[in-house]
């Protein structure tokens, strides 16, 4: 089998995902993207007629992120018209899943050079739903669609009501989500003071040149531990709310799997994935092409998995997945230097670190999503990134990048520092 190299990796800085307010708001989703994709044509001179594929992750795709973003935001950045482009969804996981299929693709021999990665404008997303439903124009989105069949086998809920489910289950505390989303603001302070990100941002431009943003947006570095003891839990309404069109609530569908689990909200905004604006990107080769066009590789792709676990629960697959990457890998967690688990909820991490005995020092060391922000197609490709950053700069060897997914699924992907 062919080896699949990671030669670059970039990414845009995150913005606030509101429009009027966050920097990327009225762009066009396709900016974003085309943004990182001319990136890794400048900085590696590419003749972009020799990429086989754009494979690209975006979730909410619809309005103006519909219609292929992949292969249209790779005509919008000039790339010949030979390059095809494919957009994927696998919710939260979906750029991670397009860089595996990327590195499937060249692993298997079936292709040279790919371009992997995603993007979401979280600002257009919401204000799009907010549209339809004013409209009162049926979204085809969301957990099962309101499928009754679906629903029967398996009831699924907000995810907030899920993440605080999970905490009451594993008896993780308030204040130890806290502490977490506390760390994780230090953590992206120090990484954003140290400009540890500086090398991998591609920064976006408006029509005229000018540089929208030369930071990150989203992280609050003010941010104390009285300030998130304060802090009411954001998914309390949601308890009450109808999940179904039978009524069921939200906290309903939980109890339905797990009758006998009492659970209370816990998690808010300061322990909860931001919503942000991002893109991110990055270039697969095999070594033919890479000796051929004079790249040098800066990782190998070891191992890409996939799994379920529990729709109900629905975050609880990253443990499960970064088992079955490393038993493939032939590693134990001992090998892995740099661990990245997205940050969707501060419960997810902390019971991640929990099960698999880490050290917290390994584990998303400059901060991530409850401080950086989330921007769903977006996001594994920015942590696989980030992670290969982190390798190079502490000489470390293995980095695994997982992450959930809505429905109760999680990919995993190892990579090795070359």
């Amino acid at each position: 089998m062919a080896e699949a190299y990671i030669i670059d990796a970039v990414r845009t800085p995150r913005a606030i995902g509101k429009t009027g307010k966050g920097a990327y708001s009225g762009l066009h989703p396709q900016h974003l993207a085309r943004t990182v994709l001319a990136a890794l044509r400048a900085r590696n001179s590419l003749d972009t007629a020799t990429i086989d594929d754009v494979i690209w992750g975006t979730s909410a795709q619809m309005g103006l992120q519909g219609g292929d973003l992949g292969r249209m935001a790779a005509l919008d950045a000039g790339y010949d018209v030979t390059v095809s482009g494919v957009t994927l969804d696998r919710f939260c996981a979906s750029g991670l899943t397009a860089t595996s299929l990327a590195a499937g693709q060249i692993m298997a021999g079936l292709e040279d050079c790919v371009v992997a990665g995603g993007s979401e404008m979280m600002s257009h997303v919401v204000d799009y739903g907010t549209m339809l439903r004013e409209k009162k124009v049926h979204i085809a989105g969301g957990l099962g669609t309101n499928n009754p069949s679906l629903d029967a086998r398996h009831p699924q809920t907000n995810q907030g009501v899920a993440a605080d489910a999970i905490a009451a289950m594993e008896g993780i505390s308030r204040a130890e989500l806290d502490a977490f989303g506390l760390e994780s603001q230090r953590r992206a302070a120090q990484a954003v003071a140290q400009g540890r990100f500086d090398g991998s941002l591609a920064f976006v431009t408006d029509a005229d040149g000018k540089v929208l943003l030369d930071h990150e947006e989203y992280p609050r570095p003010q941010t104390t531990a009285e300030g998130l003891a304060e802090l009411k839990p954001a998914f309390a309404m949601f308890y009450d709310l109808p999940a179904t069109r039978e009524g069921t609530s939200f906290a309903g569908q939980i109890s339905r799997r797990y009758p006998d689990l009492e659970f209370t909200p816990v998690h808010h905004v300061g322990t909860s994935s931001g919503v942000v604006d991002g893109a991110a990107a990055l270039l697969l080769a095999s070594s033919g092409y890479a000796r051929a066009h004079d790249l040098t590789p800066r990782a190998r792709v070891v191992t890409a998995v996939n799994i379920g676990d529990d729709p109900t629960l629905m975050l609880n697959g990253p443990v499960p997945a970064a088992r079955k990457a490393l038993a493939r890998a032939g590693l134990t967690p001992d090998d892995i230097d740099v661990w990245e688990v997205n940050e969707a909820f501060a419960v997810v991490v902390e019971k991640f670190i929990r099960d698999l005995g880490l050290a917290r020092e390994k584990v998303n060391p400059n901060g991530g999503a409850i401080a950086l922000g989330h921007p769903i197609g977006a996001t594994g490709a920015v942590l696989l990134g980030t992670a290969l950053d982190e390798l190079e700069r502490t000489g470390g060897r293995y980095a695994l990048v997982t992450m959930c997914a809505a429905g109760g699924m999680a990919p995993a992907i190892i990579i090795e520092r070359v």
